[in-house]
């Protein structure tokens, strides 16, 4: 197992007096990284997916509750957006029972949140789990297997279970994208027309790394641009997708309402377009390279706490920075380029506008950025 970042994290919240509420897409190993931190402790644990917990836990009163929970004191209720009202059920156990330490996980993010965000306001540690992160993959594997590895990262991506079945990358990411990734978008929003969310994902995924038009999207899958809208919504509160907005201040010609769309896994993305070529056989290298700088670089924000507000910038003369940060008043602009020896021209409207350092971000020293 690839330890995780936020096992220490989590570890040290137990018995802090509140509900531990760990939330991602399916299949990042959520149930996986509970499990190792409750290991050498003694816990009782609920299957959502079970009928029977959920009859129990839907509306049960602080009496019922005390015999489900008997001795135990620390409590671990997997898919609990499965439970109907287990926003009320969790705040009664926090409440009445402040002995028994509650931990919740759920691969529907978005209704897991709809149930507990009211109910246990005050209540929770709310964290996040990401596929696995380029850091903690070479802290696992070592920095010269991670090295060696590196290409084949940025074709089939960090899912748990990608890593862990060498040589059967191809079918664990279609199993993943077609069996777990739409589930919870087919299931929740009782979308009748599940190709025009796949068509809509394909063409975000030839997308990568430039600005998304709606109206375009709409164009080619048939739809009009509120439902295009709506899916993309959809796709982001399941996080299979985030979005990007453009910088700007106080220059007539920057672009002001624009977005880019960006995937939290790279290997989604290429089975999303069917492409796993290696890397020198691809013509979309700059966009594989953004993704993952991308996505590794929003983990490491949120692991460690590094909070900001995150943009990219482009003026309609074409002029663009791929990435801006802006932390406790400092704007830093971030170029990615896969070659370290491709020329790269940093707009000075931009550095002298807004005081900016830019950096250009490469293979050879990303692992700073990450």
């Amino acid at each position: 197992m690839i330890p995780r970042i936020l096992k220490e994290t989590i570890s040290q919240r137990l018995f802090k007096g509140k509900t531990i509420l760990l939330i991602g897409a399916r299949q990042v190993g959520k149930s996986t990284l509970i499990r190792e931190i409750l290991k050498d402790h003694n816990y009782t644990f609920f299957d959502g997916d079970d009928p029977l917990v959920r009859e129990i836990f839907t509306n049960p009163n602080t009496k019922e509750i005390e015999t489900i929970l008997g001795n135990s004191k620390i409590i671990y209720i997997d898919e609990a957006q499965r439970i109907e009202n287990i926003g009320i059920t969790a705040k009664i156990i926090h409440d009445q029972f402040n002995n028994v330490q509650l931990i919740m996980s759920g691969s529907s993010a978005f209704e897991l949140r709809n149930h507990t965000n009211e109910p246990l306001t005050g209540r929770k540690f709310e964290f996040f789990l990401y596929p696995i992160s380029y850091k903690e993959y070479e802290s696992s594997v070592g920095f010269l297997d991670a090295k060696r590895d590196f290409e084949n990262r940025l074709i089939y991506g960090f899912y748990p279970e990608v890593i862990n079945n060498i040589g059967e990358e191809r079918d664990t990411l279609n199993e993943i994208t077609q069996s777990y990734l739409f589930k919870d978008i087919l299931s929740y929003a009782n979308i009748k027309k599940p190709e025009v969310l796949e068509k809509i994902l394909q063409a975000l995924a030839f997308q990568v790394g430039s600005e998304v038009s709606y109206n375009e999207i709409a164009q080619l899958t048939g739809v009009d641009k509120n439902t295009v809208s709506n899916y993309i919504h959809l796709l982001e509160l399941s996080y299979i997708v985030y979005s990007l907005t453009s910088f700007s201040r106080n220059l007539r010609n920057e672009i002001k309402t624009n977005r880019k769309i960006y995937f939290y896994d790279n290997g989604i993305r290429n089975s999303l377009i069917q492409n796993f070529n290696p890397i020198g056989l691809r013509n979309d290298i700059g966009a594989l390279w953004e993704n993952f700088l991308m996505s590794e670089r929003l983990k490491r924000n949120h692991y460690h706490g590094k909070y900001c507000n995150k943009y990219f910038w482009r003026t309609t003369q074409q002029q663009e920075i791929d990435y801006v940060e802006e932390s406790n008043g400092e704007i830093t602009g971030y170029e990615f380029k896969w070659n370290p020896k491709s020329k790269v021209k940093i707009p000075s409207t931009f550095s002298r506008t807004y005081k900016a350092n830019v950096e250009i971000i490469t293979k050879e020293n990303f692992r700073d950025f990450v």
